[in-house]
């Protein structure tokens, strides 16, 4: 498995099946600060779903498809990066995060997503990266400023939480404007 050192000793590498009892640990405690802004599929209650969604994302990435990846401080899953939706075809792809609460403010979520942004377009060639949150999640959308993507819309009432339609924004960066970025 590769691992690539992210700041403060903290690491990003695959996220794989046989992580899922690591995963399901985590989002025990992560699910209800990740659950709102995160789609309902993937905030699991058990090992079986916690298997069950990163089988999805292996079937996926075997597939050229999404693809998803875990941050680790101190030697414990923390958080990840994914990329929701990869389509070469079309030249672009959606990237996504998750974090838990004790490792938010270090930085980790926009480094990481980075380094995703930086393969899909000068190892993958892809020409367009989307970032899609709740328009009311200021976190998400800093790091979306942070990796200097533009906000190009916001889908009215797009987002279902709990019986209440919250506004989606759209962002996305080109790879030449990433390039001229000098990442």
């Amino acid at each position: 498995m590769f691992s690539l050192p992210l700041r403060d000793g903290a690491r990003l590498g695959g996220l794989e099946v046989w992580h899922a009892e690591e995963f399901a640990d985590h989002l025990d405690r992560a699910r209800e600060h990740i659950r709102p802004w995160v789609g309902s599929a993937f905030v699991t209650d058990d090992v079986d779903g916690a298997r069950a969604t990163l089988k999805r994302y292996a079937e996926r990435q075997a597939g050229d498809g999404a693809r998803i990846y875990g941050i680790w401080r101190d030697g414990v899953l923390a958080g990840g990066v994914m990329f929701t939706d990869f389509n070469t075809a079309l030249g672009s792809c959606e990237i996504g995060c998750w974090l838990e609460p004790s490792a938010e403010g270090h930085g980790l979520i926009t480094q990481a997503c980075g380094v995703l942004l930086d393969w899909a377009f000068t190892s993958r060639g892809l020409h367009r990266a989307e970032w899609h949150c709740r328009a009311d999640n200021d976190r998400s959308s800093a790091v979306a400023k942070r990796l200097g993507m533009t906000l190009e819309g916001v889908r009215r009432e797009a987002w279902p939480y709990e019986g209440v339609r919250y506004d989606k924004q759209v962002w996305a960066v080109l790879a030449p404007e990433w390039r001229a970025l000098g990442r």
